[in-house]
């Protein structure tokens, strides 16, 4: 993955770019501190709420909802180090914290990003066994698979972030402490292929088996018409988070590691490419923020635990709790409790 070619302790100007180098203004970075702290404030208590719901859930766990208590760990792991990053901004673009918090926190925003890809990916093709395949994947999707495939991943991500933990990551630039993980990560050609087997595979997994949900949605689905709204309102939610969240972080990464360094850049555009650097890479932790969402409108038995818990509505919940599990052999109400 990435990591691998930008946890090298070289700046990513060289002698000749540095001019160029693209500095945030007073404003900008007011901006980055305060969204960082929004973020932070939202992703935090929306993710611990997420978890501490799915502790309550009575019964058996599905599949997906392994894959969601994963994907939620995987955003309060990037949560914790946002107000360093904030922190960096508010003060001028000085990193204060020192060597080991700056590798940590580069670790953290990797790992936070790819494991969500990758848990995202998990759900959409947990889903579309539910819809497409409801009967004949009922030996398949069990939740201790589910917890395999998810441990295995936290693995590949981890071995492959941990170089990050390993290398120089803070350098000194003009008497100010940097964190080469803050947007200035080393801009190598090589990093093309890792952006590539990071980013491609699980996007293209999760837009394919969304759009044969939709598909069958649209074919021969016995769902109810208010559930496949529902249906094809969640799948809409996550592809957002993919559109706003990932999407533009790795198009302008693989942008700016071609033309950055290119001999006929000027130096105005070289900032235009340290900017949209900045701000894509901040985009990349609204994820944590719109996850939430995804449970909330997503999955079925996370609304009804949540209201057996705040609305005490215990005989509406039953009732729905009931419905999910006399469909257990039937396609709708299968897609139902994944909905």
């Amino acid at each position: 993955m990435e990591s691998a070619t930008t946890a090298l302790p070289s700046l990513l100007y060289n002698e000749s770019s540095e001019s160029c180098a693209a500095v945030e203004t007073a404003t900008e970075d007011t901006l980055f501190g305060c969204f960082y702290i929004l973020v932070f404030v939202l992703a935090l208590n929306g993710n611990s709420l997420a978890l501490w719901i799915f502790s309550h859930q009575r019964g058996a766990s599905s599949p997906a909802n392994v894959f969601l208590i994963h994907l939620a760990v995987a955003d309060l792991s990037y949560v914790i180090i946002l107000p360093l990053r904030a922190t960096y901004h508010l003060t001028g673009g000085h990193w204060p914290f020192g060597e080991v918090p700056c590798r940590v926190a580069g670790f953290l925003f990797y790992v936070n990003m790819y494991a969500s890809l990758y848990f995202l990916a998990c759900v959409a093709g947990d889903r579309y066994l539910a819809v497409v395949h409801a009967v004949r994947s009922l030996k398949v999707r069990r939740a201790r698979y589910a917890h395999v495939i998810s441990f295995s991943l936290w693995a590949l991500v981890t071995v492959s972030m941990a170089p990050l933990l390993l290398t120089h990551q803070t350098t000194d630039v003009d008497g100010t402490t940097v964190c080469l993980q803050l947007y200035r990560e080393k801009a190598s050609r090589s990093a093309l292929i890792s952006l590539a087997v990071a980013f491609t595979p699980p996007f293209l997994a999760t837009l394919s088996c969304y759009l044969l949900i939709i598909h069958s949605l649209n074919g021969g689905s016995r769902l109810e018409p208010a559930l496949k709204l529902r249906a094809l309102r969640t799948i809409g939610l996550v592809m957002l988070i993919y559109v706003v969240c990932f999407l533009p972080y790795h198009v302008s990464r693989a942008t700016f590691i071609l033309g950055y360094n290119h001999p006929g850049v000027s130096c105005q555009t070289r900032r235009g490419l340290g900017l949209a650097n900045r701000l894509t890479s901040s985009l990349t932790c609204l994820n944590g923020a719109l996850d939430p969402l995804v449970y909330l409108f997503g999955a079925e038995k996370f609304r009804g635990t949540l209201t057996r818990l705040f609305c005490k509505d215990k005989a509406g919940v039953s009732g729905a709790t009931s419905g999910e599990l006399k469909g257990t052999h039937e396609s709708s109400v299968s897609a139902k409790s994944e909905f």
